[in-house]
């Protein structure tokens, strides 16, 4: 079916279940009607409930997704909708949760895409079942394909060629970016970036992002090995942290830029161990995409009409702007 039918067919469900009652629901917790709702209203949503499931490539332990997950909430608070949230780093694990989504006959649900050839099947499902579906984060090259409805993140190509333009202004000579889940188009993207605007020399580092000990020891010995090497970039705050504990054990004289954000990030970026890292604003990805599915599903609204993303970055923070948006870092929202 091409776009323009899914679509018109997603507004056609969509205008008819405006128009019933709420029916019975899954066994996960479904729809509840309530009298007099009004699906333009402001503050707190008085429409019908809705179950959203949110599904991710989190790995354990990654805080990133706290912010995404914490920004999910508060649109789901807001639309009265019951929020679902799954993960597994595991594409093919990744594929059962959404098709978990789908056998529950969820009112919607929010994907990441980080292994997108891994969820093509399981996002066909999702279409014949008539769930409409959007992007967050990782997919930017890829959901229109996939044939989701928006996209809400940044464009990590894009992201990657401003933070080796950065580094050409910061003087740098040799980078070396530091992968931590290999197969990853997002983070791939990234380093794939940052080689098309860096005049100087860029290699790439695999790390097991599940093993924070490992992702030390072995961004220790690359430095060991290259005094050569000026620049740690990291793709994850975490990361960013650990990169700066093995520059100090390497007694290496490189400095570290990361993507992403977090409260301990800013901190570090304030006394100067982290000189610079590219937001892509998690919290705005996570409301976004929860409330757009609120916004299609009673008012027929969808972001960029299906043919162009929401971008949330790249944003850089430095020494020049750290002190004000920390104060948001320590609240979780950026």
């Amino acid at each position: 079916m091409d776009r323009s039918r899914r679509i018109t067919s997603a507004l056609a469900v969509a205008a008819a279940a405006a128009l019933a009652l709420a029916g019975c629901s899954s066994s996960s917790g479904g729809k509840k009607a309530e009298e007099g709702a009004d699906g333009a209203s402001a503050g707190k949503a008085g429409t019908p409930r809705m179950t959203v499931a949110l599904v991710t490539h989190q790995a354990p332990g990654d805080t990133f997704w706290d912010i995404v997950r914490k920004g999910a909430e508060a649109a789901a608070a807001k639309d009265n909708i019951k929020l679902v949230y799954s993960a597994d780093p595991n594409a093919g694990n990744q594929a059962n949760l959404v098709q978990n989504a789908i056998d529950q006959k969820v009112d919607g649900i929010a994907v990441t895409l980080a292994k997108p050839d891994a969820l093509k099947g399981v996002l066909g499902n999702a279409e014949q079942a008539g769930i409409p579906v959007v992007g967050l984060n990782s997919g930017v090259s890829d959901w229109k394909e996939l044939g989701l409805m928006e996209f809400f993140g940044q464009d990590e190509n894009v992201a990657g060629e401003a933070l080796g333009k950065r580094l050409n202004a910061e003087g740098a000579k040799k980078a070396v970016c530091v992968i931590q889940e290999q197969g990853n188009v997002g983070l791939t993207q990234r380093c794939d970036g940052v080689k098309q605007t860096f005049e100087g020399t860029t290699e790439t580092l695999n790390v097991n992002g599940t093993d924070m000990p490992s992702v030390k020891s072995t961004i220790t010995a690359k430095l060991k090995q290259d005094s050569a090497i000026d620049y740690v970039v990291a793709l994850g705050a975490p990361f960013a942290m650990t990169a700066v504990q093995s520059v100090s054990e390497a007694g290496s004289e490189a400095e570290v830029a990361t993507f992403d954000l977090n409260k301990d990030l800013t901190g570090a970026i304030e006394r100067g161990d982290i000189q610079f890292a590219v937001d892509q604003q998690p919290y705005l990805q996570g409301y976004l995409a929860i409330d757009g599915l609120w916004l299609y599903k009673n008012n027929g609204n969808y972001s960029g009409g299906g043919e162009q993303p929401v971008l949330t970055g790249p944003a850089f923070v430095d020494k020049s702007n750290v002190e004000r948006i920390s104060a948001f870092a320590a609240k979780g929202t950026r």
